[in-house]
C-alpha cells in the first residue's frame, strides 16, 4: 500500500492576489446587504484603493486593524457599490486609451471609476486625466 503524506498540503488555497480577494469579499458583502465587512490580509495597495472609493462616496469609514501580521481592514458599507473588481494582468494605460477602457468596463460615462497606479500614486482615471498621466490599470468600481 502507498501512503500519501503530502495530501493535507493540497487542501490549502493559495492566495494569488490580495487585492482581487479583498474586492471580491467587498462585492459579496455588498450583495448580501451587510453593513460592515472585514478584509484580511491588508496591503498598502488595498488601503489606497479604498481611499479612492471613499473619496467618491462608495464606502463609508474604514479602520485598519494592526494585528502584527498582515493586518485587517474593517469597512463600513453604505450600499452604493454595484460592482468592484480587479483587472489582471495590470495592463498599461496610456492617456489616450483611458476613454476606451472606461467605455469597455463601466456602465455609463456618468458614474463609475477605473483605478490605476501611476508614477504619481494610485488614483482614479479622471484624476489621471487631469494630471495628464498614464499608468497601469488596477481595477474598477461603480
Amino acid at each position: 500500500t502507498i501512503t500519501f503524506q503530502h495530501e493535507r498540503h493540497l487542501a490549502t488555497m493559495v492566495r494569488m492576489s490580495v487585492l482581487a480577494d479583498a474586492l471580491k469579499t467587498l462585492n459579496n458583502a455588498e450583495k448580501a446587504g451587510k453593513r460592515q465587512v472585514l478584509i484580511r490580509p491588508c496591503s498598502k495597495v488595498i488601503v489606497k484603493y479604498l481611499q479612492v472609493m471613499q473619496k467618491h462616496g462608495y464606502i463609508g469609514e474604514f479602520e485598519i486593524v494592526d494585528d502584527h501580521r498582515s493586518g485587517k481592514v474593517v469597512i463600513d458599507l453604505i450600499g452604493r457599490i454595484n460592482k468592484c473588481g480587479v483587472i489582471s494582468p495590470r495592463f498599461d494605460l496610456k492617456l489616450g486609451q483611458i476613454e476606451q477602457w472606461t467605455s469597455n468596463l463601466l456602465p455609463s460615462r456618468q458614474f463609475g471609476y477605473i483605478v490605476m497606479t501611476t508614477s504619481l500614486g494610485i488614483m482614479d482615471h479622471e484624476e489621471a486625466r487631469r494630471k495628464s498621466t498614464g499608468g497601469k490599470i488596477l481595477g474598477f468600481f461603480y
